[in-house]
C-alpha cells in the first residue's frame, strides 16, 4: 500500500528520540450508508477514507499521531513530531520489515462496492414493505443499510509487515407500533463479514416482519411487574448483557490498570460452574471476525472463563507489557484516526446441556426476556441496567402473556454466579461496540440461559 522502504524510514524516524517500539497502520476504506424512512430514501453517504497512523512506545508510555497524506516527507515529519513526546536513549536499530502471510478465513463472494446503489435500495424497500404491511398498528418503519471494504497494512519495528482486507455488510430494520397514543418499537439488524451475498441469501421479508411483530406484541402488552425473580434470557442478542457487564471487564484496557472486578483473578472461580465464555475472532464470516487484529497479530479463540474459572483476558500489546502477558489478537480500532487497544470480537457464552423447553418448564414463575434492548453499564463495577425489548411472564413452566417496560438491573459478576441453566441453542446478534479506540463491529452471543434471580424494574 506504501513503499516498504518508506515505511522503514518512518519507523526509524519514530524511534529517533528513544522510543523502544514503533508501528505504522495504513488504512484504505470504501463504503456506503443508506437511510430510508417511511419508504423514502432520505440519505446516501458514500466515500473513501485513507490515512496512516503512527504509534510509538517507550516502556509503558505511548504516543499516537495520524495523517491522511502518504508522501514520505509528511510521514517522517509526523513521526518525528510524535517521537518528541517520548524521550530516551537514542539507540536505533536497523529496521527491516518482512512480509508475513496469513490464511484468509473469510471468503467474499460478491464485492458490495461493485453492486449498483439501486439494487441495495431495492432490497431495503422489500424490508420496508414487509414491515409496514405486517399490521395496521405499524406507524413507522426505518431501514438502514451499510457496507464497506477496508484494506489495511500493519508494520512495526519488530520487523512485521502484514496486510488484510475486511468486507462487512448490515441491514437494520426498525418498526414502531402505535395504539391509543402509546408507541413501542421492535427491530432486527443482521450483519456479517460478508459481501453482498449477505443480502442475497437473507430472508429480508422475515426480518421486516419480525421487527414489526415485536413492536405490535409490545404495544398490546401489559406493563411488567417489578421485583426480584428468575429471568430467562434468550439466545442471540441476549448475550449483550455478558458483553457489556462482564466482557469489558475482561479487556486488558481495564484489567491492566486495576479498573476491573476481574483483575488478578486468573484461575479463580468467577462464575457458575456451568458457564464457559469465549471471545473468538476467527469465526468464519462472522460480524466481529477478521484474519488479523489491528496490531497485525492473527486473531484467535480466547477462552475467558471455563467451567466458571477465569482463564484469561483479551490483551493488546501495550497493556500486555503492563501485565507481563502476551497479546491475544484482540487489538482493534475504528480507523487510522484511533490508537488500538484490547477489544471484543465475537464474544459469547458457550453451549450448555439444557434444552430451551426444559429451561421454560423448570421455571415456576419469572420473566422470559426474548429480545434485549439497549442499556447502560459502569465498566469498573459491572453494574448494569438493560431494557427488555420483548418480554413475557412465565408461570408454572409455561410462557404466558407478553409484558413491556421491563428492565434488568444487576451486577455482571453477581449474575455470572447465579446462572443455573445453560441451553444448547447458541446463536449470535450483531452490534457496534464503543470504547477508547472508537466504534467497532462486535458479535454478542449465547444460548438461552436462566439466572436464578435478577432485579426486574417495572410498573408495580
Amino acid at each position: 500500500m506504501i513503499n516498504k522502504k518508506i515505511i522503514e524510514n518512518v519507523i526509524e524516524a519514530a524511534l529517533s528520540t528513544g522510543g523502544d517500539f514503533a508501528e505504522v497502520f495504513i488504512e484504505d476504506k470504501k463504503g456506503i450508508g443508506i437511510n430510508m424512512i417511511s419508504g423514502k430514501t432520505e440519505n446516501i453517504m458514500s466515500g473513501r477514507d485513507f490515512g496512516i497512523g503512527i504509534r510509538i512506545f517507550k516502556d509503558f508510555n505511548s504516543v499516537y499521531a495520524y495523517t491522511n497524506k502518504s508522501d514520505e516527507e509528511t510521514l517522517i515529519q509526523t513521526a518525528k513530531k510524535a517521537s518528541k513526546a517520548l524521550l530516551g536513549s537514542n539507540d536505533i536499530k536497523d529496521i527491516v520489515i518482512n512480509n508475513i502471510k496469513h490464511e484468509n478465513k473469510h471468503i467474499i463472494e460478491i464485492n458490495p462496492t461493485e453492486i449498483p446503489t439501486k439494487k441495495k435500495i431495492e432490497a431495503m424497500k422489500r424490508a420496508y414493505i414487509s414491515a409496514k404491511e405486517f399490521d395496521e398498528l405499524i406507524s413507522q418503519v426505518t431501514v438502514n443499510y451499510q457496507d464497506y471494504n477496508q484494506k489495511i497494512a500493519v508494520a512495526n519495528s519488530d520487523g512485521l509487515y502484514v496486510e488484510d482486507e475486511r468486507t462487512r455488510g448490515r441491514i437494520a430494520i426498525g418498526a414502531v407500533a402505535t395504539k391509543n397514543g402509546e408507541m413501542q418499537s421492535g427491530g432486527s439488524a443482521p450483519g456479517a463479514h460478508k459481501g453482498f451475498e449477505l443480502i442475497e441469501d437473507l430472508d429480508i421479508e422475515w426480518h421486516g416482519r419480525e421487527a414489526s411483530r415485536i413492536a405490535k406484541t409490545m404495544v398490546n402488552a401489559e406493563y411488567s411487574p417489578s421485583g426480584k425473580m428468575p429471568v430467562i434470557i434468550h439466545n442471540g442478542f441476549g448475550g449483550v448483557i455478558f458483553h457489556e457487564a462482564c466482557g469489558h471487564g475482561l479487556e486488558a484496557t481495564s484489567v491492566a490498570k486495576g479498573n476491573s472486578v476481574f483483575a488478578d483473578k486468573i484461575n479463580q472461580q468467577v462464575a457458575s460452574k456451568i458457564v464457559t465464555a469465549v471471545d473468538d475472532g476467527t469465526l468464519k464470516n462472522e460480524w466481529g471476525s477478521s484474519n488479523i487484529d489491528d496490531e497485525g497479530n492473527p486473531t484467535q479463540k480466547n477462552i475467558l472463563i471455563e467451567n466458571g474459572i477465569l482463564k484469561g483476558y483479551m490483551i493488546d500489546k501495550l497493556n500486555g507489557r503492563r501485565m507481563k502477558m502476551e497479546a491475544t489478537g484482540s487489538s482493534r480500532r475504528q480507523s487510522y484516526k484511533y490508537s488500538p487497544t484490547s477489544r471484543m470480537t465475537n464474544t459469547y457464552i458457550a453451549n450448555g446441556e439444557s434444552k430451551f423447553e426444559d429451561i421454560i418448564a423448570n421455571t415456576e414463575k419469572g420473566l422470559f426476556a426474548k429480545y434485549m434492548g439497549g442499556g447502560s453499564v459502569n465498566p469498573a463495577t459491572g453494574e448494569f441496567n438493560f431494557a427488555v425489548m420483548e418480554g413475557y411472564l412465565v408461570e408454572n413452566g409455561v410462557v404466558k402473556k407478553p409484558v413491556r417496560g421491563a428492565t434488568l438491573i444487576g451486577k455482571g459478576s453477581d449474575i455470572l454466579k447465579k446462572i443455573d441453566m445453560v441451553g444448547d441453542n447458541l446463536s449470535f446478534g450483531q452490534g457496534m461496540c464503543g470504547s477508547s479506540s472508537g466504534s467497532v463491529p462486535a458479535n454478542v452471543g449465547q444460548p438461552t440461559i436462566r439466572v436464578s434471580e435478577i432485579t426486574v424494574g417495572g410498573r408495580e
